[in-house]
């Protein structure tokens, strides 16, 4: 394979760098887990890689965030997938097992909140609304009980399971902590788990990627969600998650075992899935990173940048 300094490396040359780069016989083995939100990405990634590079045997799995970092740091995996940042004990767990972490954004996803399309009342949430459903101890039992003019029908609710990086997201958003939830729900590892859940029950309300909406968005209804119920609600789109507008847009991340990327498979596994993200994120329903953020992944992976993820002052 022919040689590349990826640390001067600019985003447009990331971009015209041919496929005839790769193909060089290449053999081996990359180990991918972590999120489900992310392995969609990753899956679509690995599918296209293994067109160029036939013999590197490439290993996806959907554990979960919170799990995909605990194998991660065990020195199992070469890339985590995440759907939120590295948490610091992760960090210092891995660094304390001998693992660096390298930190890469790679896509924009839009936490979408779902209900059933014969659900004909409740068009937008607020986080405030949200907060009162899925709070610990929370009193809401029927959708009365969240506005008196709606049914007096209970809701039945459908989300990740603890290990999700999605799970830890939405409750630190929505309920101001991490992991601080209601238990009295059901909960799932396999997201098309909750999408047949809410599908199949008129008074269901449910959480996940936008990727899965996007998939199964005939079976479902996105609510627009105001972050201060003032303000108009936002419905997520491709528009309104990358440029941040709607309230529950959020990064997703692949990290990357430092020591792993000095084998030849894994670090032109990683360049590949930098080099043809930002198409492939949106063929699965997902958002391309910004350019300045792609950018930054670009150089802080050449430079081997070690650590959780900072954004650089542009």
């Amino acid at each position: 394979m022919k040689s590349v300094s990826w640390t001067n490396l600019s985003l447009f040359a990331l971009s015209m760098m041919s496929l005839s780069a790769y193909g060089a016989g290449l053999k081996g083995a990359v180990k991918i887990d972590g999120s489900s939100t992310v392995y969609s990405i990753s899956e679509a990634v690995a599918e296209d890689y293994r067109n160029v590079e036939k013999d590197v045997k490439v290993t996806i799995g959907a554990a979960g965030t919170g799990a995909g970092y605990k194998k991660f740091c065990s020195n199992e995996l070469d890339v985590a997938g995440g759907s939120r940042p590295v948490k610091p004990d992760e960090v210092q767990k891995c660094k304390s097992s001998g693992v660096d972490l390298i930190e890469l954004p790679v896509a924009v996803d839009g936490l979408t909140v779902v209900v059933n399309p014969k659900n004909t009342f409740v068009k937008s949430l607020s986080f405030e609304q949200l907060k009162k459903i899925w709070e610990p101890g929370s009193k809401i039992k029927t959708w009365k009980d969240l506005d008196s003019s709606w049914p007096d029908q209970p809701i039945k609710l459908f989300g990740p399971s603890s290990e999700h990086g999605t799970f830890d997201y939405f409750t630190e958003i929505i309920v101001g902590k991490a992991k601080s939830s209601r238990s009295d729900y059901s909960a799932a590892s396999d997201t098309n788990t909750l999408v047949n859940g809410v599908s199949g029950d008129v008074n269901s309300l449910g959480y996940f990627g936008y990727g899965y909406y996007e998939q199964s968005k005939s079976k479902l209804r996105a609510l627009g969600i105001s972050k201060d119920g003032k303000s108009a609600p936002i419905s997520p789109d491709s528009k309104t998650i990358e440029s941040g507008a709607y309230p529950l847009s959020r990064l997703l991340f692949i990290s990357v075992n430092k020591k792993s990327a000095e084998r030849p498979e894994v670090d032109s596994f990683v360049k590949f899935y930098l080099q043809s993200v930002g198409g492939i994120a949106k063929s699965v329903g997902y958002s391309a990173l910004p350019k300045a953020k792609l950018e930054q992944s670009v150089t802080n992976y050449g430079k081997r940048k070690v650590g959780a993820w900072q954004e650089s002052a542009h």
